[in-house]
């Protein structure tokens, strides 16, 4: 998570795509930014945003659960690393996409060049 504003430079690549009480009511929040479908996940205090669609079969990854810092696909219960993107051993998958994000009192940002 980013901690410093966003600067003038770098607004172009900062997507609003929630306010932050969602993230205080939903664990799991759905966005789509340039078309891409995306989750904002909050995992204890920190905020992590993520592509929605499995790497491994594109199955909505919203449906999903998040326990000890993974992202459980409903699938086929392969879990994604929420710090890394890496999938769990035995899975053909690359890994899960992620996206920076910054907060600031009001609003959850993420950067859209992913990370």
């Amino acid at each position: 998570m980013c901690a410093a504003p966003i600067s003038a430079d770098d607004r172009d690549r900062w997507v609003a795509v929630c306010t932050r009480d969602r993230l205080t009511t939903q664990r799991i929040v759905c966005a789509t930014v340039a078309g891409v479908g995306i989750l904002i996940i909050r995992d204890g205090e920190r905020v992590v945003a993520c592509e929605r669609a499995c790497p491994h079969e594109q199955a909505d990854l919203s449906r999903g659960h998040v326990a000890d810092g993974r992202l459980y696909c409903p699938h086929h219960r392969a879990s994604f690393s929420l710090a890394t993107g890496q999938v769990s051993a035995g899975w053909p998958s690359r890994p899960l996409r992620r996206f920076r994000v910054h907060l600031d009192d009001a609003q959850v940002w993420i950067d859209n060049t992913g990370q």
